[in-house]
């Protein structure tokens, strides 16, 4: 696999995942894929991983930052 071919199956991830956002379309990046798919394969599955690896990372940092705002708060200096 290429270097630009998934730098731009990345790029083309995270603005997929952009507009899907302000969009509110969650099937956004499926109808991506099968677009980018119909011309390559290859490019389509990068897209793919590039789309599972920003929301994986999505929902593991919501789930860290649920987990820190568990946490009591730290004493107030000079208390």
């Amino acid at each position: 696999m290429s270097r630009l071919a998934q730098e731009l199956a990345e790029q083309l991830a995270l603005d997929t995942v952009a507009a899907a956002d302000k969009l509110g379309d969650e099937n956004l990046p499926e109808t991506i894929a099968k677009s980018v798919g119909a011309s390559s394969p290859t490019t389509e599955e990068l897209f793919r991983t590039a789309v599972r690896t920003i929301m994986a990372e999505r929902r593991a940092r919501a789930l860290l930052e649920q987990k820190l705002a568990t946490l009591p708060a730290p004493p107030e200096a000079g208390a």
